[in-house]
């Protein structure tokens, strides 16, 4: 038989996505009624099932936010009156407001809104944002004293305050008053601030729990030019600033987010704000050079378009990157400038600025995770499983895009990552980011005692450190890792809608998906599977990523569709058979539109899946192939079992439990490698499998 060393056979010579696949229980009978009731087609109504909706009347809220009744902010929010109150005064007394605002897209954004309207309803109105490296997060004394020896009377905090006990103390001390308005986790003791604004503090069925620290901001100047009478000509760039923080800052589309960013989204395209056309302008028409060249791929960070109404994804990843790369390694008073300008020359100026820094922080990302992958390859990717935790610390990493590593790795690795870098030789700081069963603010208290700053939630978190606790908090955090996590929960989740077939995917089938839109946190984009396709073509393009032709054979017809799998080199070249799991997109190039896959999971087909998990106990038998007669059977090769297939000629295909390779030849000296997914391998395997689970 075919002799060689078990240790070469046993090495993988290729990795796929180590993905779980949750699939949806499909409710066709429940599906079929709710589409009757609704008009809806089956498929849409399956997706809508899924997101939890079960009457017509969660349907039609759902798909008609306008047709929500909303109570008045002044009923939910119990301090938005006496925040009123002081804007008001404030306003007509002429008293210095200064905004503190912070340095994520969804704290620039609010900034710039409360900016234009305040100073639009006549404030007398200024901001700060403090130093992401020097001072991290939030509100603090430095910038109260400033505040106060600037003759300011009202601070008005953004996206930020919620925590912030002594700066705020301090403030009132001063004489200053203070108007919080914030999203984040309210802790056992509120700041004694003359007002609180926070959806955390109101009703858990309000419509308004789910807004981030730009809807609590949009709200409050929204309500504050109602009461002055002054809305014309304030609500839209207001709307156009609200949409852009709020999908930039991940937060639910559902409630008034879902009302509100729909409303956004038609109204951005044509949006009078010089600094919306702007970044529309510079993150549309100018392609990054990391997407392939010889066409537009239907790559929804990079499409070129003119769309009636925008989507969220034209934000999340054309518009929303650009904003954050500021916050996270220059100076946000570009951003503040880009939206606050109404000179269309100043806010192109600013837009570029916003490009060039997100190129540079395009390569930094991109260098930083290919060290940091090499160094987990080296150090960690042995005991990952019995860790259930990566703890990852580098000198000279820039602190403000090691979140975005962070969550790289989680996809990568499928475990909670902690991630940080030294600020000094004696001290560390870094980010957290998790998988559904992991809690990592939670985890952080497990260790608050080795811990300096600390703070976050159950999905991502910051933090700081002696750099001599470094080990103690490795192993603190994994002491907490497998109190929490099973073996099971360490491959990343995909949540799957439905299965259908090459043949149904069309542009009709994309319009009827577009009632869900905008999709995004809590509504996410529908995703699909369609089992054991062909791989026609595949080559990579651009930085890493792999171009695909997908085919399916159905009643003797085949159907082909492309694809693209982002950031995918590492899994190049894939099985020519496997099952997919993608996103529908659209694709613009020469005045076509076309409907391709952005694949987003991808396995071996069910059949060849179970014989590499669990192959059957060691037998052996013949069968009849395309008229040939061939033996197989299972044989022990060292520890593992072994497949082997001879045909009549002598020649054998041997092949191991977890593996995409196999070995064909008379021995194993003269063996050539093959790949056992492709389709002439593929089904003999099927055939031989057969026969052994007859015999069996």
């Amino acid at each position: 038989m075919l002799e060689r060393p078990v240790s070469e056979l046993s090495k993988p010579r290729r990795r796929l996505p180590d993905q779980r696949w949750q699939i949806y229980p499909q409710k066709p009978e429940f599906a079929q009624n709710l589409a009757a009731l609704t008009n809806l087609s089956p498929i849409v109504s399956q997706l809508l099932i899924n997101r939890g909706m079960e009457t017509p009347e969660q349907v039609q809220a759902f798909l008609e936010p306008e047709s929500l009744v909303l109570p008045s902010p002044l009923e939910d929010f119990p301090d938005l009156a006496i925040s009123l109150e002081l804007l008001q005064n404030a306003i007509a007394t002429q008293t210095k407001i200064a905004i503190c605002g912070d340095y994520d897209a969804d704290g620039m954004t609010s900034t710039a809104l409360l900016l234009r309207s305040l100073r639009t309803l006549g404030a007398q109105v200024d901001y700060a944002i403090p130093s992401r490296m020097h001072e991290g997060y939030g509100i603090n004394k430095r910038i109260v004293e400033e505040f106060h020896s600037e003759g300011v009377g009202l601070i008005l905090t953004v996206d930020n305050g919620i925590s912030a006990f002594e700066p705020v103390a301090r403030a009132r001390e001063l004489g200053l008053a203070v108007i919080i308005t914030d999203h984040h986790d309210v802790p056992q003791k509120l700041p004694p601030a003359n007002a609180i604004l926070n959806p955390k503090l109101i009703a858990e069925s309000s419509p308004y729990r789910g807004v981030a620290g730009v809807g609590v901001a949009y709200i409050l100047a929204v309500s504050l030019a109602q009461q002055l009478g002054e809305t014309k000509g304030l609500i839209q760039p207001m709307l156009a600033l609200f949409t852009l923080g709020t999908i930039a800052d991940l937060a639910p589309l559902t409630g008034v987010n879902r009302r509100w960013v729909k409303r956004g989204l038609q109204h951005l395209p044509k949006s009078n704000l010089p600094g919306v056309q702007a970044l529309i302008q510079v993150g549309g028409v100018q392609a990054r050079g990391d997407e392939g060249a010889e066409e537009k791929i239907a790559n929804p960070k990079s499409q070129s378009q003119n769309p009636k109404s925008l989507k969220p994804e034209d934000i999340g990843f054309r518009l929303g990157p650009r904003i954050n790369a500021i916050g996270r390694i220059g100076d946000p008073q570009t951003v503040i400038e880009l939206l606050t300008t109404d000179d269309m020359g100043v806010a192109l100026e600013r837009a570029m600025q916003c490009e060039q820094i997100n190129a540079s922080r395009q390569e930094m990302c991109q260098q930083i995770e290919q060290e940091a992958i090499a160094y987990v390859e080296t150090e960690f990717v042995a005991s990952l499983q019995q860790d259930r935790v990566l703890i990852v610390v580098q000198p000279n990493w820039h602190h403000g895009v090691i979140g975005i590593v962070a969550s790289r790795l989680v996809e990568r690795y499928g475990v909670p990552v902690f991630i940080g870098t030294y600020e000094d030789e004696g001290h560390i700081r870094g980010s957290a980011r998790s998988i559904p069963e992991f809690h990592v603010f939670e985890a952080l208290e497990y260790c608050h005692d080795l811990l300096g700053k600390f703070g976050g939630h159950k999905a991502a978190g910051g933090f700081s450190l002696p750099a001599e606790n470094l080990q103690m908090v490795r192993s603190r955090l994994i002491e907490f890792a497998n109190q929490c996590l099973e073996p099971q929960h360490l491959k990343p989740l995909l949540k799957i809608d439905a299965e259908v077939n090459l043949n149904h995917i069309n542009q009709q089938l994309y319009q009827q998906l577009n009632a869900l839109h905008p999709c995004g946190m809590d509504n996410p984009d529908p995703v699909f599977w369609t089992p054991n396709v062909q791989v026609v073509e595949q080559k990579i393009v651009g930085k890493g990523h792999i171009k695909l032709t997908i085919a399916q054979t159905i009643d003797h017809q085949q159907y082909q569709i492309k694809a693209i799998a982002w950031r995918w080199g590492d899994y190049f070249q894939l099985p020519l058979r496997v099952d997919i799991a993608y996103k529908l997109r659209e694709n613009y190039f020469n005045g076509n539109t076309t409907i391709e896959l952005e694949l987003i999971g991808v396995r071996l087909p069910v059949q060849l899946q179970q014989f590499l998990a669990s192959p059957p106990t060691p037998s052996s038998t013949t069968f009849e192939y395309n008229q040939r007669h061939y033996t197989c059977g299972f044989y022990k090769n060292g520890i593992e079992a072994e497949l082997r297939i001879k045909n009549p000629e002598g020649k054998v295909l041997a092949m191991q439990p977890g593996h995409l390779i196999g070995l064909l030849g008379t021995n194993r000296q003269n063996a050539k490698e093959v790949d056992i997914s492709q389709p002439l391998y593929h089904n003999i395997i099927q055939a031989a499998l057969q026969a052994l689970s007859v015999r069996s």
